[in-house]
Parts: C-alpha cells; sequence; structure tokens
C-alpha cells in the first residue's frame, strides 16, 4: 500500500485503550491497531490502558487518541475529563458523545431533524411497564455499544425474557419498531459518507459474537464493501448516515448503523462516535474501499481532531 499522503502528528500521542466497559477486550484490540498504525505514519506514541478516571498520561501529551468503546470513553465522559485536563482529544465531543451515546436521546435527535429511523418508546422495566408496542419489536439498553443488551422478541414469552435481562442494565429499556432488511453501515469522516458496508451475520443477527469471532470462537460475519446497492438508493442510504451523524451534532467522524427495507427505505438505527479500529471493524473496510489505508485514516482523524478543539 503507498505511503500515506497525511504528515505525521505533532509531538506525542496517547492511544487510551481498554476502559472500564463490556468492550473493554475489543477496545484494547482497537488500540493496539491503531497505536501500530501511527508508528507506520511517523508518529510518536504511547499506549495506555485506560481502566478508570485519574489514569497517567505521559508528560508532554498533545493528543489523546481515543479508541475506549462504550461506557467512559465513548459517553463523554472521558471527553469532559480531557477538556479539565487540558488534553486534545480525537473524534466527538463532550456534548455529542453524550447524546449520541444515550440511545433515547439520539431517537429524539432523529425525529427532530426528520431522519428516517424506527418508532419507538422508553420503558420503565424496572417499575414493571411494558410496552405499547405490538409484537414484533426490539429491546435495547439505551447505553450499551457494539449490541450488548439488544434483543429482538416476537413472541411474549421472548419479550418477557428480555425484560428480565435488559434491567441488569439498568430501569429504563427503549422499545423501538422491528424492521426487517438489509443490514448496512455509513461511515462518515469530516462531513463525508465514505462507502456502504453491508453486514451479512449468521443467523441473521449481528450480535457481539458475529462482530469479534476472535473473542468467541464464532464462523463471524460477511461485509461486502462497497454495498450491493443501485446508485439512487446507494445515495438515499448515505444522505440518511450524513443526516444522522449531523443531527447530533457529532465532530470529527463516526459510523451510523442502517437497515434497508425490502422497499429501499432506510432507516437508521444509531450513530457511533467511537468505532470499532480493528482488523475486522467497518470503518476502516469503508475507507479502504474508498482508497484510504488504515494508518492514512488515522492520521486524518487526529489531524481532524487538532484542528477542531472544543471550546
Amino acid at each position: 500500500m503507498n505511503s500515506p499522503s497525511t504528515p505525521p502528528l505533532p509531538g506525542l500521542t496517547a492511544v487510551l485503550m481498554g476502559g472500564p466497559g463490556s468492550e473493554r477486550e475489543v477496545s484494547l484490540a482497537s488500540g493496539r491497531a491503531v497505536a501500530q498504525a501511527l508508528r507506520e505514519g511517523g508518529c510518536e506514541v504511547a499506549e495506555i490502558d485506560v481502566t478508570g478516571p485519574g489514569f497517567e498520561l505521559p508528560a508532554g501529551t498533545t493528543l489523546a487518541f481515543n479508541v475506549i468503546h462504550g461506557t467512559y470513553g465513548e459517553d463523554g465522559t472521558l471527553q469532559e475529563e480531557l477538556e479539565l485536563r487540558g488534553v486534545p482529544y480525537t473524534g466527538a465531543r463532550r456534548e455529542s458523545s453524550r447524546v449520541a451515546f444515550d440511545k433515547h436521546l439520539a431517537k429524539q435527535g432523529f425525529l427532530a431533524a426528520g431522519v428516517p429511523t424506527p418508532a419507538a418508546e422508553t420503558i420503565d422495566v424496572a417499575a414493571g411497564e411494558r410496552p405499547q408496542m405490538p409484537l414484533p419489536y426490539v429491546v435495547k439498553s439505551p447505553c450499551q455499544g457494539s449490541s450488548v443488551g439488544v434483543y429482538i422478541v416476537k413472541t411474549p414469552e421472548e419479550a418477557e425474557a428480555a425484560f428480565a435481562d435488559v434491567v441488569q442494565f439498568g430501569p429504563i429499556a427503549l422499545i423501538e419498531q422491528f424492521v426487517s432488511g438489509r443490514e448496512l453501515t455509513v461511515a462518515v469522516v469530516d462531513g463525508v459518507a465514505m462507502p456502504i458496508v453491508e453486514i451479512v451475520a449468521p443467523g441473521g443477527v449481528y450480535d457481539m459474537a458475529n462482530k469479534y469471532p476472535w473473542l468467541s470462537g464464532s464462523q463471524g460475519s460477511q461485509y461486502f464493501c462497497p454495498a450491493d446497492l443501485d446508485e439512487e438508493c446507494t445515495r438515499r442510504v448515505q444522505a440518511a448516515g450524513v443526516a444522522a451523524h449531523r443531527a447530533l451534532g457529532i465532530e470529527i467522524y463516526s459510523r451510523v448503523d442502517v437497515l434497508l427495507d425490502a422497499a429501499g427505505q432506510p432507516y437508521v438505527l444509531e450513530a457511533n462516535t467511537i468505532p470499532g479500529m480493528t482488523a475486522t471493524s467497518l470503518l476502516p473496510k469503508a475507507a479502504a474501499a474508498a482508497g484510504i489505508g488504515f494508518t492514512e485514516l488515522c492520521l486524518r482523524i487526529g489531524h481532524l481532531s487538532l484542528s477542531t478543539r472544543p471550546d
């Protein structure tokens, strides 16, 4: 692959990985991959395994490259801490991170902006509330990632089992209209949509095991990029992805998950502000299809982040 056209990041880049949440192992893999790519791009890099607040950064750190997925790293908490320390960091800022990570708040943002998205309602499972929406539907914990706390239910028995399990993540659940369709994802970098990735998961369920087969020994999913869509449908799906990114005010980059129904209507599910950066991750696949190598992608994210400092 050709050498990156983007220059090395200035000073010392601290790659923050791990975190205290359920996606820790995936984050460690993402962090190691990003650190290697940045070194190949001529950067000075330190790898920092973060387990919670109070972590130490090397003296002279000029940029924190955040690849902590899920809790703490993706919900605005880490962003606030870095801002208080005066350390520049990659990706979405504090408020957009908080909104995008909370599926309830993100849904409100999508609806307010006219982004196509499945109908939904929020219930207090712990208080015994049950949805008004008819089956089938999807039960989601509002603040988990990598399909953790997500249940597709088609019968009353499956629904009660889902409610009994989802409460472990918190009392509130988001109930979302079930949409049958093709699973797509749209990476957005600096406001521009990249080629669409289609995901074909074994059994039709894109869960944690199928996303990261190296964690579970499962078969894993198949990915097709660019997705086999006609030109008009491609534009429609990419436009929905960019609209979702903008609706939540996300800075720098994101990866927007979309379902495409049989009529060709896209439905935005969520926007991920710290998408995976492992060998099987979808943002690097989309970038590669656009002719952007992994090192180039990491360098671009770093430079964009340095040029878009939070107030």
